[in-house]
């Protein structure tokens, strides 16, 4: 390698270790690792409890993929065995079990996410029934009997659930265990995972320097604030922007994130350069540009990573005549169902989708989150027509067309 390749490959590396990393350990252990020209196994392992992938788990995806460009190997690993266990992450209650059925199908749309991102060609995909299936009761308890009760109720979930005297399963405390044996299982060189993952990733260090083998690096990436500007990315506290949405709808989402949270999307979602950010934040900072014209170079880089630049053009495009011109958009999905001249609305935008459920509908309702043919609908039952737009929030329409004569 000459001087100026060299160079770029420290570069390179720097980069790697900097942007979009909350903590690495251990950080000069990583960087000889990435000089040595190993080519590294980066473990990552996802809960296929559920299927989708947000915004907020893309901040470590797109960090494997820098890894991958550098030519080094991702081990994606499917938790089948632990999904049946269900691990809290800080929640205050336990996951229920999920067949074997329900964990293959949530783990085949994840994974068609999950390549949106991350190299297909440069991963390896390893299920925990590989190893966990040939478990006998003597390897659990081996593998127990590495770890004390007082390690396990150091993680912070735990020791505040103990104190606060609300339950935790035994099942709960083997879940880092094992989680933990699968680095020992793919000799992992690094493990990847948000901030909030911290203690099981150094279970899993702490188990491979046990059995003898070289122990993980831990890489953290930082939690994405959620579009509410608050909590961080969460499909349950519905503050997410999910990777499979249409670009329409990415691009709305984006744009309807506070501004405070405008550079934290770009330097953890994008590869905007760091000096163009550094302008960014100057010229926000002096009121010298418009939040809005950010927001809409954001949403174009996101929706491009995701489909293609004609997608977050048309997007852009979407976004400019219903939004700020507050026109209908062109396509619109119609159902063809039978209409009344009064109907009852929960159930209207339940069946097209609008809603999940008639009790989502009603606080939609009550939020004054629904209208008709550009009025807003202030109670359950309301006049329907042949022809009608409803349209549910900003970004939400469809088209009813009358499959009955209308009854007065």
């Amino acid at each position: 390698m000459d001087t100026n390749e060299k160079a770029k490959s420290n570069q390179d590396i720097g980069y790697l270790l900097k942007r979009g990393v909350a903590e690495i350990i251990i950080e000069e252990e990583t960087m000889k690792l990435l000089r040595s020209g190993k080519q590294l196994r980066l473990k990552e392992g996802f809960d296929p409890s559920f299927p989708d992938i947000h915004l907020g788990h893309m901040v470590t995806l797109r960090k494997l993929r820098q890894f991958q460009d550098l030519g080094h190997q991702v081990i994606l690993i499917v938790g089948d065995w632990t999904a049946q266990i269900g691990d809290p992450s800080g929640a205050s209650a336990t996951r229920p079990m999920l067949s074997k059925e329900q964990v293959e199908a949530n783990a085949e749309t994840y994974m068609k996410q999950f390549f949106k991102v991350v190299d297909k060609k440069r991963t390896e995909v390893r299920w925990q029934s590989e190893w966990f299936g040939k478990f006998t009761l003597s390897d659990i308890i081996q593998l127990t009997s590495k770890f004390t009760v007082a390690q396990l109720m150091a993680r912070d979930d735990f020791s505040h659930r103990y104190s606060e005297g609300r339950p935790i399963a035994i099942t709960e405390l083997l879940y880092p265990l094992l989680q933990a044996y699968d680095s020992v299982a793919i000799q992992a060189d690094v493990e990847f995972g948000g901030t909030d993952q911290k203690f099981n990733l150094l279970v899993g260090r702490e188990l491979q320097s046990i059995v003898g083998q070289h122990p993980q690096q831990v890489f953290l990436s930082p939690l994405l604030i959620g579009t509410d500007g608050s909590q961080k990315m969460s499909k349950s506290l519905g503050n997410y922007i999910g990777i499979a949405e249409p670009p329409d709808e990415i691009y709305g989402k984006v744009m309807s994130i506070p501004d405070s949270l405008i550079l934290h999307y770009f330097e953890l979602v994008t590869d905007v350069p760091d000096q163009e950010l550094e302008e960014f934040e100057q010229g926000l900072s002096r009121q010298t540009v418009n939040p809005m014209t950010l927001k809409k170079r954001l949403a174009r880089e996101i929706v491009t990573q995701l489909y293609s630049q004609k997608a977050a053009s048309d997007a852009e495009e979407h976004f400019a005549k219903v939004f700020q011109k507050k026109e209908v958009p062109e396509e619109i999905k119609e159902y063809h169902i039978p209409l009344h001249a009064s109907m009852d609305i929960r159930g209207l935008i339940t069946v097209t989708h609008l809603a999940k459920s008639r009790s989502e509908a009603s606080r939609l309702i009550e939020q004054g989150a629904v209208e008709i043919d550009g009025e807003k609908v202030t109670s359950y039952m309301a006049p329907v027509k042949s022809g009608s737009i409803i349209k549910v929030g900003k970004r939400r329409f469809s088209k009813v067309i009358n499959t009955d004569t209308l009854t007065e």
